[in-house]
This record gives C-alpha cells, structure tokens and sequence, in this order.
C-alpha cells in the first residue's frame, strides 16, 4: 500500500500554500537577518510521540523553495516515533530554509496527527473491522490526508462521488430502497453500491434489495448485531456514526466489515514535530 499522494496534487498544494506564506514580499525577516550566504543544517524531530506521515509535502516545500537544498529522510511514511526521534535532515541556504520551515512543518504535523489518531482506532479495533476514513476531509486536503490514513494502518473509502454509489437518507427521500438499488445497479454496474440504514426496518429491506454493502448509521453495538442477522450474509457491513476510540472496540467485535471514522480527517490534533538549526 502507497503512503504517498499522487505527486500532482502534492505539487499544487505546496505552491498553494508557498504563495499564501510568501505573500508579496517573500520572508522579509530572514532577508534582514540573515546573511545571503549563511548556510546550516536542520533537523526534524518528533516531540511527542505518534505516527509519521506527510513527508512528500514537506520534501516538496524545500523542493519549491529552493531547489538547491538537500532534503533527507531518516523515516519513512508509516514509522511510529518517539520523542526525540529524529526523522529527517535539510541542508542549504539558511534563508531557504526558515523560509519553508513553517509550511514544511504544516505540512508534516498535519499529516502525522492524522496518521497518529488512525493508529489508535486501528489498535482499539484489535483486527476485528478494517478502519476506514470519509469524505469529511478539508477542501483539497483530500488525497494528503487519506495518504496520511492508509500510513496509520487504516483504509480509505471513496475518494470522490465518482467512485462508488452510496445511497443515504436524503436519496431515499426521493423514493424507496429497493427502487434506489436497482436504479443504482441499472445505472452503474461497475461499480459498487453501498446503502445506509437507519432502522432495523430498513436493514430488512435492505435484505431483499441485495446492495454490495450496507451502511449501519448511528446504531448500537446490540442493534449492529441484529442488524448483521438480520442480512444472513447478502451484504458486506460498515458501521459509521460518532464511533469514538472509547467504543470502536465494542463495534468490532460485532462482526461488521468496517468502521468507518469521519474524525480521522476532521477533528484531528496536529503531532508536534519541530525543526530544529544545527548550532
């Protein structure tokens, strides 16, 4: 499984994020601070313990900056780390440097964090449900941050709404289950269709409609069971719905496929990972 964004959508962000860094001026205080020629060396270093991701966009920012600098990694996308852990290198001008050090470390700190929280959901599930994101992610931030999902062990579900077909409440106000699924079937047959219940009732008729994977909306843990006898097996099984860490455990162990967490991407704390200039 790659770790990293598609290399396009890493390019446009960081040249994004530069632009709005940089404003019109570029780092006015490291142009009057520091000499044109000063050169150092930097470090990454974890200061608190997580998971680490992002390291394609931090690498681009120096890239962009100045291509001159050399950028290298003692970690990879993936690895857990402690404090202290030393997770890369960057060497060249020390204007360059400080002046994509703030992006560069958006960019990683971000990322890890949401690798970090991925992991403990990944672990409280202790293999009994594949964890997966949502499409609950911040504009444009997408691809980054599913990377930064699959780098803490978890899944991800579609990346757009060309991916799959996922029939929610709001559709089926329009018309009825078994309708939905055979328009849906009719329409795409390539691809998957999912359907989310909110009701035991609904699981029933989900029964008889047969979509590839039924979506189970803020149920029990004993309702997700019933659910799950309900479907004899016609259908894979998510649950979703203010699953936390404190009961991911418990929805596990139900028997469902996935797990599906919209927090992973949307409620995550940033990892603290500083730069630090060789003296």
């Amino acid at each position: 499984m790659s770790f990293d964004p598609p290399a396009e959508v890493v390019r446009a962000l960081v040249e994004l994020a530069l632009r709005e860094d940089f404003g019109v001026l570029g780092d006015i205080t490291s142009t009057a601070c520091i000499a044109e020629d000063a050169f150092a060396n930097a470090r990454f270093v974890a200061r608190e313990e997580g998971v680490l991701a992002g390291t394609a966009a931090a690498a681009e920012v120096f890239r962009q900056v100045d291509s001159s600098l050399q950028v290298s990694w003692a970690e990879t996308d993936g690895a857990s780390l402690d404090p202290g852990t030393a997770i890369g290198a960057v060497a060249g001008s020390l204007r360059s440097i400080l002046g994509g050090e703030r992006v560069a470390l958006n960019f990683l700190q971000h990322c890890s964090g949401v690798a970090t929280l991925t992991r403990r959901y990944v672990r409280a599930a202790h293999g009994n449900a594949r964890i997966l994101d949502t499409r609950k992610t911040l504009p444009g931030f997408r691809a980054i941050q599913k990377a930064a999902v699959r780098a803490g062990g978890g899944f991800n579900h579609r990346d757009s709404l060309s991916d799959a077909v996922l029939i929610k409440d709001n559709h089926l106000a329009a018309l009825g289950i078994a309708k939905a699924v055979e328009r849906a079937r009719a329409r795409w047959p390539n691809r998957i269709v999912e359907l989310e219940c909110d009701t035991l009732e609904q699981v029933a008729e989900a029964r008889e409609a047969e979509p590839d994977i039924v979506m189970l909306d803020n149920m029990s843990p004993d309702d997700v069971r019933r659910a799950i006898a309900l479907l004899e097996g016609v259908a894979r099984v998510e649950v979703s719905g203010r699953i936390t860490l404190e009961s991911v455990g418990a929805f596990a162990e139900t028997g469902t496929d996935y797990i599906s967490v919209g927090a992973l991407t949307h409620s995550v704390r940033a990892l603290d990972i500083g730069l630090d200039i060789d003296g």
